[in-house]
């Protein structure tokens, strides 16, 4: 399989009067090109630290051991011992077109976006210990990310246009004039902002939450990414516009062959957007797979918990998960969920549980498989 990014036992470290605590642990993940996972957990497990280690914006003092290997086709099997299935090929029927979306192929020219060097065999680069100059060559150019509120996200003072341009130069330096024009009129299509032209010139104050959230993907695109992390981009946004951003972010994915890293903690939303799921729990990955034997057949405690605890269209009494996520200065010594798992066996408190094949590509970190 053709891997572009490969998260190999990762773990983040951060300094706090307490002690180095480990809000990202030994965490595995791989992506491939016009792949969508989906990172679930509740809010404190650690997805949104992953998501800034891959974009290399941890605080300062943060220590990061293991790989992250961009361009990782070939390297070998996961470590963690899920052989994830070939990236999903679009069907006939989700290449129907999207209502309110512009075509990628435009009459008389091809969309600058889709239009990519022809592919080459690059050498895997480990992103762990780059210098800050490294960084800013893969920061929006190789990975870029849609962050949870755009309104904190924009610069205030800053018209969109402008803003999204900035994004561009920051990697073609050389671009100029109607060359640098069309590309943001590009991005901004692709976005599906309506009236491109009067978009750019306004501020972010002046658009709706959906035309701010559709400006950052738009900021996200111009450069042409090859992986795109949306971090919760919907969490402040009302259910129609909710779906507008689901349907555009599927659409683009499928189109542009961008691999999507998705974060949530919504199961419904993950069902909507990813071909397989992670589920994160006190900063590690307690079960990963397809979606639907995820969510149809969960083997962990925690994802059982969570699906008990999503709101769905039959009338039946919700089911919470019993306490806390621990805090990370605080966390048990054997399984982190075992003080609030109602399966938990003495073994649980003794050593953290490995993962443990359920299927050949289905695995959750617990005892009881």
């Amino acid at each position: 399989m053709d891997d572009l990014l490969w998260v190999r036992n990762v773990t983040v470290e951060l300094p706090t009067a307490a002690g180095w605590v480990k809000p990202v642990n030994e965490v595995s993940l791989r992506i491939s090109p016009g792949e969508s996972l989906g990172l679930v957990g509740e809010s404190g497990s650690g997805k949104t630290m992953l998501s800034l280690t891959l974009m290399g914006l941890l605080p300062l003092g943060a220590r990061v051991k293991g790989e992250i290997l961009l361009n990782a086709s070939g390297v070998g099997e996961a470590s963690s011992g899920v052989k994830t299935g070939p990236a999903s090929q679009p069907g006939k029927d989700q290449n129907r077109s999207l209502q309110g979306l512009k075509p990628i192929e435009r009459q008389g020219e091809m969309s600058e976006l889709k239009l990519r060097p022809p592919k080459e065999e690059v050498e895997a680069r480990n992103l762990v210990g780059q210098s800050e100059d490294e960084w800013r060559r893969v920061r929006g150019r190789e990975i870029a990310m849609i962050f949870q509120e755009p309104m904190t996200s924009l610069n205030p003072v800053m018209r969109i246009g402008r803003q999204i341009t900035e994004a561009i130069l920051a990697h073609e330096p050389g671009l100029a004039g109607e060359a640098l024009h069309r590309r943001l009129l590009t991005a901004m299509e692709h976005a599906s902002l309506p009236e491109p032209e009067i978009r750019a010139q306004q501020f972010p104050h002046q658009l709706s939450g959906g035309l701010r959230q559709r400006a950052m993907i738009a900021m996200a695109l111009a450069p042409r990414p090859k992986l795109l992390i949306a971090d919760e981009p919907t969490t402040a946004l009302d259910v129609t516009v909710q779906k507008q951003i689901l349907d555009l972010l599927d659409h683009l994915r499928r189109e542009l062959d961008l691999a999507l890293l998705f974060i949530t903690h919504d199961l419904g939303v993950v069902a909507k957007v990813a071909d397989r799921i992670a589920v994160m729990y006190a900063g590690r990955i307690v079960e990963e797979g397809p979606v639907q034997k995820v969510l149809s057949s969960p083997r962990h405690p925690y994802t059982q918990g969570l699906l008990a605890a999503s709101p769905t269209l039959e009338r039946r009494k919700l089911a919470p998960i019993p306490g806390n996520v621990p805090r990370l200065t605080e966390l048990p010594s054997g399984c982190a969920f075992a003080p609030r798992c109602s399966f938990r066996r003495a073994e649980c408190e003794q050593v953290v549980p490995e993962f443990r094949q359920a299927e050949p590509d289905h695995a959750a970190r617990c005892v009881l498989l």
